[in-house]
């Protein structure tokens, strides 16, 4: 009786699988998530602000993720360029290359060096259509440098066919959603795997709604963004702006002119078990700094701690060592020039707003958008 041949199924190692496989897709797709995890973000960019970038991920301080896709959308003059101007700066702090596409032409050079950024290494490409967006940012990822890739903005980006086209709006229906749909698929992994990122942003359009439901349907889903589902899919994460108009949100200077304004922030959608979280700053761009109000926003987001104690005007900081200190609101941004007393409120925010969300104490509507609750 003729022996029957054993089969090899099973031979090959772990190690000789994840190296046949990479060299049939010509790059690393895969794996040892022991050693290597490449969906698992080990870098974030800086925000600019503290408190936002405490409420991004689960248990650390983050900021925009190295390797995703990321949305910052907001309405009209809620700063979105000047959050983005901010994250470039603290990009090529890092040692990140970036590369700013402006489909309005609307970037000053001035206004970019007032935010920290280095010109002379910074790339500037106008945002022509978004096919050649999506073709740059391809063919640069094959150089295997680390990008911070910002697109502003993807609503005002035309697709070739809108460029080339007429006016009528119904010859164009759905494409840029088409384009995007296929233009993210293939840059997902590429962006993940040299450890780039994506920062799109975008605006926030008043959703139109009918029927008899329509005020409910209103309060609870508000806004949308352009660009079709596919976009919303790929983002890890959703940055939303709205603001107010009353003057109170707005910084004066001494001589009552508008320097910068209160903008509201909520994680529209995080991968990183936040979504829902909010928080507010205000964000300077009419002066000759371009930059959030950290420390002033720090205030609010830490004075309800029970570290902080109020009594009439007056609240008493209490250190981890037992000693105290009396200050006014008034005089915050002079207290936290004392690096003692910036360390505790740097320890509060840890505290408070990172680990005992991570942990799940206290109230979770403290965490929480208020309106989205009462909805």
């Amino acid at each position: 009786m003729a022996r029957k041949k054993e089969s090899s199924a099973g031979k090959l190692s772990m190690a000789d699988m994840r190296k046949m496989i990479n060299k049939k897709a010509g790059m690393n797709v895969a794996h040892d998530l022991n050693e290597e995890n490449p969906t698992e973000v080990t870098q974030w960019i800086p925000t600019g602000s503290r408190w936002l970038d405490s409420i991004i991920c689960r248990g650390q301080l983050a900021g925009i993720p190295v390797g995703k896709v990321t949305e910052i959308a907001g309405l009209e003059a809620t700063g979105k360029s000047y959050m983005a101007a901010q994250i470039a700066a603290n990009a090529q702090k890092m040692g990140i290359d970036v590369v700013y596409f402006d489909s309005e032409s609307a970037i000053d050079p001035q206004f970019l060096e007032n935010a920290g950024c280095d010109l002379t290494n910074l790339l500037y490409i106008q945002a022509t259509t978004v096919e050649f967006v999506l073709d740059t940012i391809e063919e640069l990822l094959s150089a295997g440098n680390q990008f911070l890739f910002i697109w502003d903005s993807l609503a005002m980006t035309p697709c070739e066919r809108v460029a080339e086209g007429d006016f009528n709006p119904n010859s164009s229906v759905a494409v840029k959603a088409r384009v995007l749909s296929v233009g993210t698929k293939k840059l997902t992994i590429p962006i993940a795997n040299t450890k780039s990122t994506f920062l799109v942003l975008n605006q926030l359009k008043t959703n139109i709604h009918t029927g008899p439901n329509a005020h409910i349907q209103a309060m609870v889903n508000p806004w949308n963004t352009p660009g079709g589902k596919a976009m919303h899919y790929v983002y890890s994460l959703r940055i939303w702006l709205t603001g107010r108009k009353a003057k109170s949100a707005y910084v004066l200077d001494e001589n009552g002119f508008r320097i910068g304004s209160e903008v509201k922030v909520k994680l529209e959608k995080s991968r990183f078990g936040t979504a829902g979280r909010n928080c507010h700053f205000r964000i300077l761009w009419g002066g000759q700094d371009v930059a959030i109000q950290d420390d002033e926003s720090l205030f609010d987001a830490v004075k309800s701690s029970d570290s902080i104690l109020q009594s009439g005007a007056w609240y008493t900081m209490v250190f981890e060592d037992g000693s105290t200190e009396k200050f006014q609101a008034s005089r915050w941004i002079e207290k936290m020039q004392d690096e003692k007393f910036r360390q505790q409120v740097y320890q509060i925010m840890d505290d408070e707003v990172i680990m005992k969300f991570d942990k799940r104490q206290g109230n979770a509507s403290d965490f929480y958008d208020s309106e989205e609750e009462e909805n």
